[in-house]
């Protein structure tokens, strides 16, 4: 039986904002890029939902 893949929320656009320290792309740190297949599904979860909000702020400082 094969392994179903990670969801990710990768769009590849790979920057990181210096001064939020967000990815502008997906909005993940560089740290949970790094960690993301460790995670877990709960931890990859968790991260999930905090994503709407650091996009929105990105946007509002016209980062994105």
């Amino acid at each position: 039986m094969p392994t179903p893949p990670i969801k990710s929320p990768c769009i590849k656009v790979c920057a990181v904002d210096g001064q939020t320290g967000y990815c502008l792309g997906c909005g993940r740190t560089l740290p949970e890029i790094g960690r993301w297949v460790q995670m877990g599904p709960e931890g990859r979860d968790m991260v999930l939902a905090s994503l709407p909000g650091r996009i929105a702020r990105l946007e509002q400082m016209g980062k994105r």
